[in-house]
């Protein structure tokens, strides 16, 4: 993931540097730290004008919708390709996998390789399950359902003990997915703040008892029940499947849409559920926002002498829950004041549940711009590592030897043209945000012109948070 080094800053090469590194590496090579997300670069490239087309963009955008006829719009998001059957089958199967993969990587934890960059389990977990899958799971839909390491021990405890969902227990009405948001926080903090998020045997130790955890609030109150309510992975990766190109219907047929459609299906969403997509979005950003010469300098910190984490785990408690606290707050106030300039008669509540949707296009977009270094070269160092989980000098795969480039993120024209993918990602994540959000506005709003009225603070909360995450992009942060 991010921050996973104790101090130093980066250069154009992406490199982590702490004061005496810098004098050394004129001579010697560097080695590939853990979490390539780690490594940014300092852009030599007129950043204002990337800021200002953003903004433009993303305001542009906003005009055109307005001009459009809702029933345009409409047909335009229904529109289907239909393509083939795929059943249940082989989901209890594919999970069973799983899960005997993942009892595997935390055994690799405990008694594998102490070096994070050689022991697949901080690999996996980081940057092909939580960088890796999320993407996935925004192109191709809902794979987590069929992957998860869950599903199939549960369907083979219930069938040899006999146990029934019908008699579990019952979760209260109200309790929504508070418990997955206070999970899905426990995930960040652990991620963000944790002094040694990348140790394998205390991230053996916190995935297993996690994967616990669950598994046996699934046998107190049901698969069907505590999935959508408690497990944070479960929330987080099917809001991202509502914005893939490809959807499943109840009686399994696969079929095409446009990116997005299908949030149009879902329903407002509860206070709990419009906390937690404005958690899973603040915390990625302030993923990034910790690490700027900016944040540093607020707390009297001098780049060249990072403390490490240790040192700024207060500090970046509170800064996560502020980062959350002050996104909700604007978020919530835009959509108060939209619903004052158009007249609405809906409650507040109920337009916040639907226009929160609009969230997940901007999610997805700074999850790829953000963990685009770690895929291109973790991923990479998982692939190897995943032949010799417990560093026996075995090569189940194949891939143990293979030669890792860590070159494709290194340099200025790797720069050049990383920067620009994902400046495209965030500004077209907020495009499709403002399209989704004029969606739900005409859906509110009957009138065209209240509904482009009630979008109006909405799309300024975009403009502004697209002109922050190309900042993020472009300034120093350290290593």
């Amino acid at each position: 993931m991010s921050g996973r080094t104790e101090g130093g800053v980066k250069d154009l090469d992406g490199r982590g540097y702490s004061v005496w590194s810098a004098l050394l590496t004129s001579f010697l090579p560097t080695r590939a730290f853990a979490h390539a997300s780690d490594r940014g670069h300092v852009l030599l490239l007129p950043t204002g004008y990337y800021l200002v087309g953003g903004a433009v963009a993303v305001a542009i955008s906003f005009l055109v919708l307005a001009q459009l006829p809702t029933d345009w719009l409409d047909r335009f998001w229904r529109r289907r390709l239909p393509l083939f059957t795929l059943d249940d089958g082989a989901r209890t199967a594919v999970s069973l996998v799983s899960f005997a993969g993942f009892a595997t990587l935390v055994a690799s934890g405990l008694f594998g390789s102490r070096d994070p960059l050689s022991n697949p389990l901080p690999l996996v977990i980081w940057t092909m399950l939580w960088a890796g899958l999320t993407v996935m799971q925004g192109i191709f839909g809902d794979l987590w359902s069929w992957l998860n390491p869950w599903f199939g021990p549960y369907r083979l405890v219930s069938r040899l003990f006999g146990v029934n969902e019908d008699r579990a227990w019952r979760l209260p009405n109200w309790i929504g997915c508070w418990p997955a948001l206070v999970l899905f926080f426990a995930f960040a903090w652990f991620e963000l703040i944790d002094p040694a998020p990348d140790d394998p045997a205390r991230l053996a130790w916190a995935a297993g008892l996690y994967w616990l955890f669950s598994f046996v609030a699934m046998l107190l109150f049901g698969y069907r029940a505590w999935n959508p309510a408690g497990e944070a992975l479960t929330v987080f990766y099917s809001m991202v499947a509502r914005f893939a190109p490809v959807e499943r219907d109840e009686n399994g047929r696969l079929g095409l849409c446009w990116p997005g459609a299908k949030l149009f299906a879902a329903g407002p969403l509860s206070a709990s559920g419009i906390a937690f997509l404005l958690l899973a979005l603040s915390s990625v950003s302030f993923d990034g926002l910790s690490k700027t010469f900016f944040w540093l300098g607020l707390f009297g910190i001098n780049p060249l002498e990072f403390p490490g984490r240790t040192a700024m785990t207060g500090s970046g408690t509170l800064g996560l829950v502020l980062t959350f606290a002050m996104l909700a707050a604007i978020f919530l106030l835009a959509v108060w004041l939209g619903r004052l300039l158009a007249g609405g008669d809906r409650p507040s509540g109920h337009a916040a549940g639907l226009l929160v949707w609009s969230i997940v296009p901007i999610a997805l977009a700074y999850h790829i711009a953000h963990y685009m270094t770690a895929l291109l070269v973790d991923g990479q160092y998982a692939l190897a590592s995943l032949s010799d989980p417990f560093a026996l000098g075995w090569n189940l795969f194949g891939t143990a030897d293979m030669a890792i480039e860590a070159g494709i993120v290194a340099g200025a024209e790797s720069a050049w043209w990383l920067w620009n993918i994902q400046a495209g990602a965030i500004v077209l994540g907020h495009v499709l945000a403002v399209l989704v959000a004029h969606g739900f506005a005409a859906r509110l709003n009957p009138v065209p012109a209240r509904a482009a009225l009630s979008q109006f603070p909405l799309t300024l909360l975009m403009i502004a948070y697209t002109v922050f995450g190309l900042w993020l992009l472009a300034t120093p942060t350290i290593g």
